[in-house]
């Protein structure tokens, strides 16, 4: 352990109790340090061929360079660190724009991760909810597909609010419009619709469901408004389908969370919110603070975090551009539907997701072909892929996925098909 200058105590000695807790009883040398830490970590995968994760994986040596440098900036610290600030201003104005909101009038935060951005818009559309009708002894609900993430079961839980969930159905797992206007009623808060689903990479169609809303509005004044988790396809969508209808250009959208760390091109651990403006953001969501040194309202959930991400997302913005963009992503659905092309080609898969929305491919198989068995030999072969069971309705039915992302080389294309061809072969099987 480290002692202060002038202490008594041998830094050998444990504390008085006897225990040192599991922590070393002496100080060692940095490079020590960190080649045991790295012998811990040995035995993890290589992040680049784990093709389970969205996450971003790799960067060029300017970004880690600049991460590095804002690693020790307190995004809360708006007192000392206004240009920071300015800079998650600039993004929000940035995202707003490109999901078809005015940038001079959307609202947003960043926060750590997707999962905390959603949980904040399903507590806004809650509150909006309470504000417009009374809570009184109704339970609200919220309407959803199988498909959504874990996240929004996880909202619902600890706020008590019923998640009405659209039933899985076979090759889909995600909702319709239809569905999702006959499970509304007066008490539903209001529908998420999701832009690339975990499972399966899909979007679901967001203007349709705004259209079935509307007109449930029309003949019964049940007013619902719409939540697109684009977690994932916030940073597709814009570049790479610019005719779909999905953001804030449908009036019923009020708000969109993305990650920053999926297809933004940042390390884990940033995520995004925004609401068309501040009406449709509740005002409960606020919070003051000035112990900082000035008076600021604060509506995320996290507080002290690194502002290194909110760096890199707009040094990402600057770095790539919306042409930058578009080739990149466009790149990845390229070698996904590339993918999917030759493990269709074996016959021996059922697509649930064959990279045409997200750069990801999602397969069942014939009763025969054991997935989890083909997952094994794939680590064996070095790729880390997810094999999961789907939703109620289709549980019976286990899925594998595959997440194309920019460090993906077409040659790795070739070599995990041509695995996956060698395991699949009837001799093989």
């Amino acid at each position: 352990m480290l002692v202060p200058p002038g202490a008594k105590e041998d830094p050998a000695r444990p504390n008085r109790s006897g225990r040192t807790g599991g922590i070393p009883r002496c100080s060692m040398d940095p490079a020590a340090a960190a080649a045991a830490v790295r012998h811990r970590l040995r035995d993890d995968a290589e992040p680049v061929r784990n093709l389970a994760t969205f996450l971003t994986t790799s960067f060029e040596p300017e970004a880690v360079q600049l991460h590095s440098a804002y690693l020790n900036r307190n995004l809360a610290d708006r007192e000392q660190y206004p240009a920071t600030d300015e800079l998650v201003q600039e993004c929000v104005r940035i995202l707003g724009e490109l999901w078809g909101g005015d940038g001079c009038r959307v609202v947003g935060s960043a926060t750590t991760g997707s999962s905390e951005a959603a949980l904040l818009a399903g507590l806004s559309l809650l509150h909006r909810w309470e504000e417009r009708t009374g809570s009184g002894a109704r339970r609200p609900n919220l309407v959803m597909g199988a498909g959504v993430h874990a996240c929004w079961r996880n909202f619902c839980r600890h706020w008590g609010v019923e998640p009405r969930v659209a039933p899985a159905r076979p090759g889909c797992v995600g909702l319709d419009g239809a569905v999702a206007a006959e499970l509304c009623d007066e008490s539903t808060i209001g529908v998420v619709a999701v832009l690339g689903g975990t499972l399966d990479g899909r979007y679901e169609p967001v203007r349709d469901i705004a259209a079935e809303l509307d007109q449930l509005a029309d003949r019964s004044g049940i007013d619902v408004p719409v939540h697109v988790d684009a977690a994932g396809g916030g940073f597709i969508a814009p570049f790479l389908d610019p005719d779909l209808q999905w953001g804030f250009d449908l009036p019923r959208v009020v708000s969109i969370n993305a990650s920053g760390h999926k297809y933004g091109q940042v390390p884990p651990g940033l995520g995004w919110v925004l609401w068309r403006d501040r009406d449709h953001r509740s005002g409960r969501l606020g919070f003051p603070v000035n112990y900082l040194g000035s008076n600021h309202t604060y509506h995320e959930f996290t507080f002290s975090r690194s502002a290194a991400p909110v760096v890199l997302q707009y040094y990402n913005f600057l770095r790539y551009g919306f042409a930058g963009y578009r080739s990149l992503h466009a790149r990845s659905r390229r070698l996904a539907q590339d993918l999917a092309a030759r493990l269709r080609a074996t016959g021996r898969f059922q697509f649930l997701g064959d990279g045409s929305d997200l750069p990801v491919v999602a397969v069942t198989a014939e009763p025969d072909l054991k997935l989890s068995q083909l997952a094994r030999r794939l680590g064996e072969c070095g790729w880390a892929v997810p094999v999961y069971q789907l939703p109620p309705d289709l549980e019976e039915l286990t899925a594998m996925r595959v997440v194309v992302r920019s460090d993906l080389r077409p040659s790795d294309v070739v070599a995990f098909a041509a695995a996956v061809d060698e395991f699949t072969r009837p001799h093989a099987v």
